[in-house]
């Protein structure tokens, strides 16, 4: 089985996670762009965390065996800080880099005015740098939050199939599933999306435009929940084929659209001396 996580934050995540993804199956991951868990205060931030998207963190993935692909955004909670707004300014010279698939996450937290005008700002850069889109739906207000979500792709001109809107439930997927944008969701242990929950969604809608990701980050999340998932489709009934174009192929097809997903496959992890900017994964020798 192979698997290729769409939307987990690995920055958040341990070595050892890396380990048992790639013994899990996954060999590719999308990072997106998100808020820390704390405020940033300036603009300078987010370029240091963005410089670690685009270079730390995929040379680390790839001592594990996983290949490392970021999207890059000014995430919607941050969006009303006025401190952050220059990161708009500073997003296009990410957005060329080869390591960036997507724009993302964009879209919404709390559907502020200053969300709206980030929100925009950004499916126009998407536009002009020929990326797709990642859309982060809130938390809080789903449905109405999803319905606002697709109002402002079609006003911006983004062609829908450049876009997946995330964080989908039973109560969105139908508002979704004939705008043309891919759906993706996320599966957690205690809150958002479930296996058993999800095999009922491709049930019911299909195989078709449907991404599985594990959104896992900083709080309570699992990194394997993708391949929870996988096997839960199998018990269901689901041929290895359908867990195929769920959990590799559709992700594929999606980020490949910005020509710049690298996927040749990485052995997995053996000590070595290799340094990105002086450093290594290795601690040190024993003593």
């Amino acid at each position: 089985m192979r698997i290729f996580d769409p939307h987990v934050h690995m920055t958040s995540r341990t070595t050892d996670d890396y380990a048992a993804m790639y013994d899990a199956g996954v060999r590719a991951v999308v990072e997106p762009a998100f808020w820390l868990g704390q405020p940033r205060t300036s603009v300078a931030s987010f370029v240091d965390y963005f410089d670690g998207l685009i270079g730390w963190e995929p040379f680390r993935a790839s001592q594990f065996g996983i290949r490392h692909h970021c999207t890059i955004a000014l995430n919607p909670k941050e969006a009303n800080d006025p401190r952050c707004a220059g990161v708009l300014d500073v997003l296009p010279d990410y957005l060329a880099k080869d390591q960036v698939v997507a724009v993302g996450e964009v879209g919404y937290d709390s559907m502020t005015p200053d969300e709206d005008e980030a929100f925009a700002r950004q499916l126009e850069l998407a536009i002009d740098h020929h990326l797709p889109v990642l859309v982060h739906t809130p938390h809080r207000d789903k449905a109405a939050g999803t319905k606002r979500t697709l109002d402002v792709v079609r006003e911006s001109g983004r062609a829908p199939g450049w876009v997946v809107v995330d964080h989908l439930n039973e109560v969105t997927v139908p508002l979704v599933i004939d705008s043309g944008c891919w759906m993706a969701f996320s599966i957690y242990p205690d809150t958002k999306m479930d296996p058993d929950r999800m095999v009922n969604i491709l049930r019911e809608f299909g195989t078709d435009r449907m991404l599985v990701n594990s959104a896992a980050d900083w709080g309570k999340s699992d990194p394997l929940r993708t391949k929870l998932t996988a096997d839960a489709m199998l018990v269901a009934g689901f041929t290895e084929s359908d867990v195929d174009k769920v959990l590799w192929l559709n992700p594929v097809e999606f980020y490949g659209q910005s020509g710049r997903l690298v996927l040749d496959p990485l052995p997995g992890f053996a000590a070595s001396a290799e340094t990105f900017a002086g450093n290594s994964v290795l601690r040190g020798g024993r003593q």
